[in-house]
């Protein structure tokens, strides 16, 4: 069954990373999957995900002093598992340097998610944010893991959204920040395309309301992804008129299989209501970050616009690293050697 590009990707690059692992020495729980239990997590909605679990995986030993943990919560769609290819010494985080943790978002179906929830199955779930998913990834850093700070939180896309809720909720704990194709507040672009696929899920008749007992595919929501994840330049290139009926069809057959409709849509939801500023100012947001930040951002992209993440650097006088290539919002892995150095150069200081 075909990969999209983004798949293609990952796959390349977790084979990398086993390949680089397998030739270093590593800390005894690289990458496997772990689970902290945290009991009641409350929301900013005054609901509460029952029995709360937060998924992760760790790289790399803490040094002496507990100063080189590393966060990086997992993209849209993605899990702690896809976040493995960008942990090597080549890659964005180097685990020979840093405690990588790389952290299972809400709604992911490993984390407290719709599709595995005993107590809140499907859409008896609560609606959760961006912020109830920090607040969760902060209870792990500091009642899991015994952390009285962090020296990064880093991610990409979704990921990133949660790196800037970090700066703005937690700006004590950290002393460097890194969003990558992120935003601290969506545009209106970026709404109608959130929007649009979660018309296109919720009209689906395979959904159900959420009562499906067989997972839909929902073909219309991943072609609506697809359309929008590169640039047109680029989808025409990769997609020439020879090929596109297969390609469509494919979309169809697998849709946004394996993910489960219900997690997709509480993701949806929790980045359709993404807002740093809880309803208040852009400027009174940026004057409480304290972090070192390095943003980072896509020109072409069309999956989340790059304006609010450019002015929030602007405003808090941040370094910009900007991609520009028609791979559009994965620009930064079709980037990575140049991207990679970067964001290693800004870890490390430099």
């Amino acid at each position: 069954m075909q990969k999209t590009a983004l798949e293609f990707i990952v796959s390349a690059l977790i084979a990398g990373a086993a390949l680089a692992a397998a030739q270093a020495p590593s800390a005894a729980n690289d990458g496997q999957q772990q689970f902290a239990d945290l009991g009641v997590c409350k929301l900013v909605n005054g609901l509460q995900i029952a029995d709360c679990r937060l998924g992760y995986r760790t790289w790399g030993k803490l040094n002496a002093d507990r100063s080189n943990a590393v966060l990086f919560p997992s993209y849209f769609s993605g899990t702690s598992q896809s976040l493995a290819g960008f942990v090597a010494a080549d890659e964005l985080i180097d685990p020979a340097k840093y405690f990588v943790i790389a952290v299972d978002a809400f709604g992911d179906g490993v984390s407290s998610s719709p599709s595995n929830s005993a107590a809140q199955p499907g859409p008896l779930f609560p609606a959760f944010t961006i912020r109830d998913m920090v607040s969760a990834e902060y209870r792990l850093a500091t009642e899991s893991l015994g952390l009285k700070r962090l020296h990064a939180v880093i991610g990409i896309s979704m990921g990133g959204m949660q790196t800037f809720e970090w700066m703005v909720d937690y700006p004590d704990f950290m002393d460097e920040a890194i969003p990558i194709v992120g935003s601290p507040r969506l545009t209106g672009y970026d709404l109608l395309l959130w929007r649009t696929e979660e018309d296109a899920l919720r009209s689906d008749p395979a959904w159900k309301n959420g009562h499906y007992t067989q997972a839909p595919a929902l073909g219309a929501v991943e072609a609506v992804h697809q359309m929008n994840l590169t640039t047109p330049a680029n989808f025409a290139r990769e997609h020439p008129p020879e090929k596109f009926a297969a390609d469509y069809s494919a979309y169809y057959s697998k849709g946004i299989l394996p993910f489960d409709a219900n997690d997709w849509l509480s993701q949806l939801e929790a980045m359709i209501h993404h807002d740093v500023t809880r309803g208040g100012s852009m400027e009174d947001a940026e004057k409480g970050v304290k972090a070192r930040v390095l943003v980072v951002v896509a020109s072409q992209d069309h999956m989340v616009n790059p304006l609010p993440a450019e002015g929030f650097a602007k405003a808090i006088g941040a370094r910009v690293f900007v991609l520009d290539s028609d791979y559009g919002h994965i620009s930064f892995a079709y980037e990575s050697e140049t991207a990679g150095k970067a964001v290693r150069a800004f870890l490390d200081g430099r």
